[in-house]
């Protein structure tokens, strides 16, 4: 963590279908993404991330956890994807056709 003495504000955020979980701290400039995350204590509030395997963003762009972070910047911690978007979409169009028959 470089400059200490300078401090920024950020969220981490993490989403679960039916509720999210949106922390929001004071850091100093220079924190990583990485650190930002250990820092607002969602590891401990959510042991079913692997975070081995986790896929981070910051304003939904997918980042690095090595990224040092900018004021009023919003990390976002990635849940793995559940289907297949495009098959989702197909379906969800047979769906639409079959209710206008």
């Amino acid at each position: 963590m470089a400059d200490a003495a300078r401090l920024i504000e950020i969220e981490v955020v993490y989403a679960l279908p039916r509720t999210q979980t949106v922390v929001t701290l004071k850091v100093p400039a220079g924190t990583t993404v990485r650190e930002a995350i250990a820092l607002s204590g969602i590891v401990a509030r959510h042991p079913e991330i692997d975070w081995n395997a986790v896929a981070v963003g910051i304003y939904g762009k997918r980042t690095s956890i090595a990224v040092p972070l900018n004021d009023h910047g919003r990390v976002e911690i990635y849940r793995p994807l559940t289907a297949d978007p495009d098959q989702a979409r197909r379906k969800r169009a047979r769906q639409a056709l079959k209710a206008k028959r």
